[in-house]
């Protein structure tokens, strides 16, 4: 009797055993994006511009690029913040340190999605940014002005830049986003979700940090690429290891 067990014993404890997940979790940290102006792999960078510095020491951008998207109307991709007359200071360091973040961090990789736009081949998507980063966004920005409630579409570029729709009217921010969840996760086509927890607490990215302390960012990224792993391993296995048991149970009754 000893002996049928053997073949299908050993063929479930061969399939018990942990596996690599089809994307190995090493790849979701340190990478960059497959985007307009990232680099390939990040790097150092020690002359970053401006808002951009925090990265120094390992950026998906180049100096230039960090460079280009402190301008009103930067040309990386011809985008103007002042499309509903001059935004305010306060809340256009925001979107200042957003696009830093977008183009700098190589902490994003749990988040990265394919996607099939011409300018693009990976965005980022439903990243947990921290909820006093939202807010503070929020809060600088609820008296400045735009017409749009999602800014990755509809726009008039017959110009070369974005202008408002013909039908669209300029309302403070505060009218198109009545609370900070809806401006950080519709204004970018929910690139982020306003997370529950706080700065410093490794389980949602920090728009802004202290460079000298280290990035923060680097422990939330490692934190969701082990649970999101973990979760796939066990999801992809779990109905061939009922299987196998059912195959064991028939093989005994034979």
């Amino acid at each position: 009797m000893a002996w049928k067990l053997m073949p299908p014993l050993l063929l479930l404890a061969w399939f018990s055993a942990p596996v690599c997940s089809a994307r190995d979790r090493t790849d979701l940290l340190n990478v960059c994006m497959d985007a307009k102006h990232h680099k390939t792999k990040p790097g150092p960078e020690d002359k970053l511009h401006g808002q951009c510095t925090p990265w120094r020491k390992n950026a998906c951008c180049s100096v230039s690029t960090s460079q280009e998207l402190h301008k009103d109307t930067s040309l990386l991709y011809n985008f103007n913040w002042d499309h509903c007359g001059k935004m305010e200071p306060a809340c256009k360091r925001h979107f200042i340190q957003d696009t830093c973040l977008y183009e700098c961090s190589p902490n994003l990789g749990p988040w990265i999605q394919q996607v099939n736009d011409s300018w693009r081949r990976e965005r980022f998507r439903n990243v947990p940014l921290c909820k006093e980063d939202c807010e503070s966004w929020w809060e600088d920005c609820r008296t400045s002005y735009t017409c749009k409630s999602d800014w990755h579409k509809g726009w008039n570029w017959t110009s070369g830049s974005n202008k408002c729709p013909a039908e669209a009217v300029c309302r403070t921010f505060e009218s198109y986003f009545p609370t900070p969840a809806a401006l950080c996760e519709g204004l970018w086509s929910h690139s982020y979700r306003v997370s529950q927890y706080s700065r410093g607490s490794g389980r949602c990215i920090q728009m802004w940090f202290e460079p000298a302390q280290g990035n923060p960012n680097e422990e939330v990224a490692r934190f969701y690429a082990l649970a999101m792993t973990s979760g796939a391993m066990l999801h992809g296995t779990g109905p061939l290891l009922l299987s196998l048991a059912l195959m064991l149970q028939l093989w005994l009754l034979d």
